[in-house]
């Protein structure tokens, strides 16, 4: 699991506060779509190939999210990356 995948994901960055928002939205869209799939944080971390902390910050707003752990949500969920940012 501590691939180079992870490892590239877990580089700090620093969130600008005006965009807060839209990285929480994010997050609850990986809620709803992983809720669908049935899956556990867990589940889905081992199937991205990442932490299930990193999971839990996505979810939550508190991290950014790199195009491949993007496309790879999106494999596992079965959706679009378009789905994924269509917040509601």
């Amino acid at each position: 699991m501590f691939n180079s995948l992870y490892n590239y994901c877990m580089e700090v960055v620093i969130l600008k506060p005006e965009y807060k928002h839209l990285y929480e939205k994010f997050g609850l869209n990986v809620v709803y779509y992983r809720k669908r799939e049935k899956l556990t944080q867990l589940q889905l971390a081992e199937l991205v190939d990442i932490d299930r902390s990193h999971i839990s910050a996505i979810e939550l707003g508190k991290v950014g999210v790199s195009f491949d752990v993007i496309f790879k949500l999106c494999d596992v969920l079965k959706i679009t990356p378009k789905e994924l940012f269509d917040f509601r």
